[in-house]
């Protein structure tokens, strides 16, 4: 047997960079003092979106895989010390078993911390990234760093020249050069010391969203008494979200030590930290006032948390605080109990394809390897919401290696626009845009990579034009009834809301030799389970198992001119072409099997037939466009945290008319999942528009949808009994869009709690919240002494433009 040969290190040339892997602690010390600009990297969580996104350019990146001296658990007297390599997933887990083993009274840093990890990012990133990029990167929206700056942290840091110890502190947070890491050290571990008794910390986060999202404000609080007297010996406070950094009030602290810990102390330390944690009024990332509001409101909550322990402890009680427990509990009654066995249509099938996409076998486009001379295309898009194109220059864009061509308005054939029940767009437009993202030309490469590059190249040179409308205020003050003119808003047309269409659809059925059957519709499946619907219809018609059923995926090769999948009748439309289909095949089979009627499709011909359903004519208006109505009734219950705007869903029971279901399984699914939709539409998905014209809240980064910890703990979906139309589907009704409009019942259940929580305050006059009711609109509805004590700002230049 071969001998191991010892690791050496690994390194990757590229194009344009260089990959450095060690795997000693030496090696990794010797390429940071021959690269000492170049960034260390663990799970690339940072750097990797920072290159990918803002274009930051690094010759060298050096990622340190796999050295033990990185990874380390060190438990000492004085606290716990954890390697700067270990991932937050990894030090989730290791401050939950260190808190089973220690006194409670030690661990309250570490309880603080398995909060914030709870809800940091998601765990894909907390597997990937490591404590110490968490720290070195200093993001200001950083939700361990302002904890682990009051807890008196320190970090390890190691070069050639030894070993060096520094606090983490608010000098480091700004990178000052005295207290920053010098380009060739590395950080090794960072220790967390134990609390003393008497010494209590806390952690809050208010963000868009519960989980998997940046904070809009965070906070680390920390307070030591030194005896049960109430008097602050130390306070330590600082915040995340409110600046450019961690923002530590070192000041407002200090002039508190000494003072009783009691209501006169919180109103003065309110006063103070509003003072000395400044934020003007075109602060990037908008919600000023919220966010002000929020930094004294952590503090009230901070307060009236360690006045519950000091009572407890000096009562000699136990002062633990508990922990939420979050929980879901999903029911459903859709049996129906007269349904026939043998019948495939009304039983809850299973998503065909509900495995694969759980277990990442689903293949999608960016799977597919790439064809022989495959190219690609990146548009380039318009930077103004109005303007004139003064000129587009190509030749730099044209000149970079892998670029085939660049189309541009001269090069379409024929009429360059599109449209979909609105009114014409220009496809290019080279001339005059009109909002920010309009398509001006696009680069085509033989790699994705090089059209984006070659994109970004195009130099464009604009003429800015008004009027500039970015609001309904400024539209509707271009209105006069009397006039009779309509100023419209344009918008990029992918973000318009359609009227539903209703019309054509097709399907194509296949009996082949030996029993099979290969069904091909128009509908394309994006995880409502039509592909499912579809076999189960065919599989009543043809009166065969589901088993001896395929189907294959939506191709213009078989159903060329399909309709639209949307507005809820992908399955009505389809299922009827398909029944249709399969139909006609039993048709021309008749006479076979009038002779065999024992027979099995083995002993049948192989035949093929078309299907074809319409029902409206939208270029004659004739027609019926709608065959039925969706009833459905939804009731909410919520709680509100008025001092953060937080709200939690406690329980949701939804009713719904789905005539006689296809498949109850798949409905319900698609009911859910349309409540899910529409509550967020309601409560968390904001668009925040530059005062430029320029969107915000176009990627995962700004723009939030609901995720798993929004569902409500008990989410109740009934089906009303089976009810009957001839004009449809075997009775059956779409559901796709169809609930959403049900998740506006969170947003008055909201609505209600929110005027509860005024009317203790005395405040009973009228109230006007606009959807989505964010944690802000909530947060500053509920008016009382903390919204009063935060000035409104005066002069300034808006950071986004309310929509």
């Amino acid at each position: 047997m071969a001998e191991k040969q010892p690791q050496r290190t690994r390194i990757f040339d590229g194009d344009r960079m260089t990959w450095i892997s060690p795997v000693t602690l030496k090696e990794l010390l010797e390429t940071k003092v021959k690269y000492p600009q170049a960034p260390v990297v663990m799970g690339n969580t940072s750097v990797g979106p920072d290159v990918k996104f803002k274009g930051i350019f690094h010759p060298v990146i050096i990622s340190p895989d796999g050295i033990e001296e990185l990874s380390v658990v060190n438990y000492t007297d004085n606290g716990l010390t954890l390697g700067a390599a270990l991932s937050l997933a990894q030090v989730k887990d290791i401050l939950a078993n260190v808190i089973l083993k220690l006194p409670e009274e030690k661990t309250q840093m570490y309880h603080a911390l398995l909060k914030h990890l709870g809800t940091l990012a998601g765990s894909q990133i907390r597997n990937m990234a490591s404590l110490g990029g968490h720290i070195v990167s200093r993001h200001p929206d950083s939700d361990l760093n302002p904890l682990l700056a009051v807890g008196n942290c320190t970090l390890n840091l190691l070069s050639k020249e030894g070993k060096r110890q520094i606090p983490l502190n608010e000098q480091f947070l700004r990178k000052c050069p005295s207290a920053d890491l010098k380009p060739e050290e590395i950080l090794i571990s960072v220790n967390i010391p134990y609390l003393r008794k008497w010494e209590f910390v806390s952690a809050f986060r208010q963000a868009q969203r519960q989980q998997n999202t940046l904070a809009i404000v965070n906070s680390g609080m920390r307070v030591f008494f030194g005896g049960g007297d109430g008097i602050i010996r130390e306070l330590s406070i600082a915040y995340g979200g409110v600046g450019p950094t961690t923002i530590c009030a070192k000041n407002s602290c200090q002039k508190l030590i000494g003072r009783r810990w009691n209501e006169e102390m919180l109103d003065a330390a309110c006063r103070l930290i509003l003072d000395e944690v400044s934020l003007p009024g075109s602060a990037p990332g908008g919600r000023v006032e919220f966010r002000r509001t929020l930094i004294i409101s952590f503090l009230f909550k901070f307060y009236l948390e360690v006045s519950q322990i000091l009572k407890r402890m000096v009562s000699g009680t136990d002062h633990a605080l508990p922990f939420p427990v979050l929980g879901a509990l999903g029911i459903r009654k859709n049996a129906d109990p007269k349904q026939l066995p043998q019948d495939p249509v009304g039983h809850p099938i299973m998503h065909l394809s509900g495995i694969k996409h759980a277990t990442g076998e689903a293949i999608y486009c960016d799977d597919m390897p790439a064809v022989d001379r495959e190219l690609f295309l990146t548009f380039v898009t318009s930077s103004r919401a109005h303007a004139k194109t003064v000129s587009v220059d190509l030749s730099e864009a044209l000149s970079l290696p892998g670029v085939v061509d660049i189309l541009t308005e001269e090069h379409l054939h024929g009429i360059n626009s599109f449209r979909l029940l609105t009114k014409p767009e220009k496809l290019l437009s080279t001339d005059e845009v009109f909002c920010v993202g309009e398509l001006v030309c696009a680069v085509i490469a033989d790699s994705e990579v090089q059209a984006k590059r070659a994109a970004q190249r195009v130099k464009i040179v604009y003429r800015d034009l008004e009027p500039l409308i970015l609001t309904i205020e400024v539209m509707s003050s271009k209105v006069g009834p009397e006039k009779q003119i309509s100023v419209k808003q344009e918008r990029p047309s992918n973000s318009k809301w359609l009227p539903k269409n209703r019309g054509f659809a097709a399907a194509l059925v296949h009996i082949y030799l030996d029993g099979s059957v290969l069904v091909t519709h128009g509908g394309i499946e994006m995880g409502q389970g039509v592909h499912t619907k579809m076999i189960q219809v065919a599989s009543r018609e043809l009166r065969m198992p589901l088993s001896n059923i395929h189907l294959r995926g939506t191709s213009t090769e078989t159903v060329p001119n399909a309709n639209i999948s949307g507005g809820s009748v992908v399955a009505d439309l389809n299922g009827l072409a398909v029944k249709d289909a399969c139909r006609t095949l039993l048709k021309c089979l008749e006479p076979i099997i009038s002779k065999n009627p024992g027979g099995t499709w083995k002993d049948w011909n192989s035949v093929s037939s078309r299907g074809y359903e319409s029902n409206m004519n939208w270029e004659t208006g004739e027609g019926r466009p709608f065959e039925y109505f969706v009833y459905g009734a939804a009731c909410s219950e919520v709680e509100i945290d008025s001092l953060t705007g937080a709200h939690k869903n406690i329980r949701t029971d939804i009713v719904m008319d789905v005539g006689c279901s296809i498949n109850p399984a798949l409905d319900i699914g698609q009911i859910e999942g349309a409540f899910i939709q529409g509550m967020g539409l309601y409560t968390i998905e904001e668009l925040n528009y530059s005062p430029q014209g320029v969107l915000y809240t176009r990627g995962p980064n700004q723009y939030k949808i609901p995720a798993i910890c929004d569902i409500p703990t008990e989410l109740h979906v009934s089906l009303l009994p089976p009810s009957q139309n001839s004009n449809t589907l075997y009775s059956s009704k779409g559901l796709g869009e169809s609930g959403v409009f049900l998740g506006c019942s969170v947003f008055f259940a909201i609505q209600d709690a929110v005027s509860a929580a005024r009317q203790e305050r005395g405040l009973f006059g009228p109230l006007k919240l606009n959807s989505p009711l964010t944690p802000e609109k909530i947060r500053m509805a509920c008016e009382d002494k903390f919204t009063k004590m935060v000035d409104e700002p005066g002069s300034y230049v808006p950071w986004s433009v309310p929509i």
